[in-house]
């Protein structure tokens, strides 16, 4: 017989978990684990439009290959050309749109769950922000590089972090006073940043200006490895942390009944939260609106009662690839940062979602 076997009860927390949930208990009562049916069905449908969209965008461009010529390349039975075409050029790009995507998503269900609110997400709380200032530092004041750029820019979101939430905290950190300083220290910094490239020579401003928009075009394995390393140990933490952030949306007083230290835990999951944003920032620019959009369009397909880290972190790297794919193909004669494009789609679901809040209350 297998270690597991279904229950028909939820583990004794006395939480209902609803309908659609299977919940699987070890021989010896001492584990649990709980499986959202259509969360699960939504996370893999995700995925499934996701490979197809990285398999497109690696056949198409100015050098088009069919789809079984992508296929063998990857299988490493491709030509020379095919080989240069697929694996050195569009594969790092590929890859670094789902890795930042899920990043980035992951990184807004962390912050609206802690908060508790649709708004709260790391691009309007000004990590973001923070995390861009931190890299500007970087490039303008020291020059550094690559390496450089990206301690700079988790500096500046670890930072940034630490003034909002000391500056929101009274007896305990609520999730509208985080949103309400976070927006207050954001545009506090877009005014450094403005004055940082201004102050800047033109070839610097210009490349700081560039880099700002959110760029994928200057891609490569040489930033694609790094990001992937340090985003296993980002994504491993957040899974570990993942239980308690469920917990924590019923409110602080239930989470705290259920053995659940909030106070450490929301910080532990700012760190989380803000590293990943970092790393999208530190290798592709600010992204705007993933993070924001993600969660929200995550849980309405999978109808869950919180946000949930998985579906968002799915959905975001699709949102970002296809994102990038508009921006590549959009227009013929250039490529436009993809952060153009987030804006552009986010600007209006944010409009959307502000009109919606706004009536319900």
């Amino acid at each position: 017989m297998s270690a597991w076997t279904r229950v028909a009860t939820p583990p004794e927390t006395g939480v209902d978990f609803g309908p659609g949930h299977k919940i699987l208990t070890s021989r010896t009562g001492r584990f649990t684990l709980r499986l959202e049916l259509r969360t699960m069905l939504v996370c893999s449908v995700l995925a499934i439009a996701g490979i197809a969209l990285a398999l497109y965008a690696l056949a198409t461009g100015d050098f088009t290959l069919t789809l079984g010529e992508v296929v063998r390349t990857l299988l490493g039975q491709g030509s020379e050309q095919s080989e240069l075409v697929v694996l050195t050029w569009r594969l790092p790009r590929v890859l670094m749109a789902l890795l930042l995507g899920a990043a980035l998503g992951a990184s807004g269900a962390i912050f609206q769950s802690m908060t508790r609110n649709p708004l709260g997400s790391p691009d309007i709380i000004g990590f973001n922000t923070g995390a861009y200032t931190g890299a500007l530092l970087v490039i303008l004041v020291l020059g550094g590089g690559y390496l450089q750029v990206a301690v700079g820019a988790l500096a500046g979101g670890l930072a940034t972090a630490a003034m909002v939430y000391l500056l929101a905290y009274k007896r305990g950190s609520q999730g509208f006073r985080l949103i309400i300083v976070g927006i207050a220290f954001s545009a506090f910094l877009a005014s450094v940043n403005t004055w940082l490239i201004l102050r800047a020579n033109l070839e610097e401003a210009m490349s700081a200006a560039i880099w700002g928009a959110g760029s994928l075009n200057a891609i490569g394995w040489e930033q694609g490895v790094p990001a992937l390393l340090v985003t296993a140990v980002f994504f491993a933490a957040a899974a570990a942390l993942a239980p308690r952030m469920k917990m924590m949306e019923m409110g602080d007083d239930a989470a705290s009944a259920l053995g659940i230290r909030v106070e450490s835990s929301r910080l532990l999951l700012m760190v989380v939260g803000v590293g990943l944003t970092a790393l999208a920032t530190a290798a592709a620019g600010p992204i705007a609106f993933i993070a924001l959009a993600a969660p929200q369009v995550a849980r309405r397909l999978a109808r869950t009662p919180g946000v949930r880290m998985a579906p968002a972190a799915v959905l975001g790297a699709v949102l970002l690839l296809a994102s990038d794919l508009i921006a590549q193909r959009a227009f013929t004669d250039t490529a436009l940062p993809v952060g153009v494009v987030t804006v552009s789609l986010g600007g209006a679901y944010l409009i959307w979602l502000l009109i919606r809040e706004a009536k319900r209350q």
